[in-house]
């Protein structure tokens, strides 16, 4: 009789589109942090996007960090970084594909900062699931206030 092979338990959704974001991740060209976003609807991958610098410009792992060299804070001066949010790259790439993501759920590693978040909530995108990071008060306000919902994985 042939012998049964253990088969190793399989991930939940979550689990499964966190895992995806945890790998888009790794693609980042950040120094500070390296982080991933999946937006899914009805269990089908939409968009991705990491943090890095636009397409075509000079990452910062070639130049160095420029928030690194002022001292600058984690979560704050957002606007003196080279970078994209990896949340403003996966809600770009839909749109540079025409793919919408309202009603879809954002998977990330990390919580959103105040401008991913007013970004998201003009998206249309109805929940975050997320696995770390900083929180930013003001983001969690906008956020909640919206009817956006934040869980943790």
């Amino acid at each position: 009789m042939a012998e049964e092979l253990e088969i190793p338990e399989r991930p939940s959704w979550d689990e499964y589109f966190m895992n995806i974001a945890g790998l888009v991740a790794k693609r980042s060209t950040c120094i500070r942090r390296q982080v991933g976003a999946v937006l899914v609807r009805d269990r089908r991958v939409l968009a991705t996007g990491y943090n890095g610098a636009p397409t075509g410009l000079r990452h910062c792992l070639d130049l160095g960090c420029l928030r690194k060299q002022h001292n600058i804070p984690s979560g704050e001066r957002h606007e003196l970084c080279r970078g994209l949010h990896a949340e403003q790259n996966a809600i770009i790439q839909a749109a540079l594909h025409g793919v919408s993501v309202k009603d879809a759920v954002l998977y990330c590693t990390n919580h959103p900062c105040i401008i991913c978040a007013k970004m998201i909530i003009n998206a249309g995108i109805r929940s975050i699931l997320i696995q770390d990071g900083y929180r930013d008060a003001m983001a969690e306000e906008i956020l909640q206030e919206a009817g956006v919902e934040v869980h943790p994985t």
